[in-house]
């Protein structure tokens, strides 16, 4: 098993702001389960930001279309994380 590493953002649309995870176009064989997949990532991301707060961030200083990259997470098949980047945006990010 090789880990790997995923971009991960927030996109927002008029409607939403949708989690998002980037994955790198050679990714291990072990990832078999799309639904866990996602769910490890975005446990993985709020157990290091603070949810409610970079939600509203986000929601308060971009604009539908845009998406906001949080950093990346790089995990094992197995559900290790193995490393993390994220940072929630800055105030001067992108203001409105």
């Amino acid at each position: 098993m090789c880990a790997d590493t995923f971009g991960v953002g927030i996109h927002l649309t008029e409607a939403e702001l949708q989690f998002v995870v980037h994955v790198p176009s050679e990714i291990d064989s072990g990832w078999t389960d799309p639904e866990a997949f996602q769910t490890l990532v975005a446990d993985t991301v709020w157990d290091q930001l603070d949810q409610e707060s970079t939600l509203h961030a986000i929601a308060e200083r971009f604009e539908p279309g845009e998406t906001v990259s949080l950093g990346t997470v790089t995990l094992d098949p197995d559900g290790t994380v193995v490393d993390h980047h994220l940072d929630p945006p800055e105030p001067n990010d992108s203001p409105r």
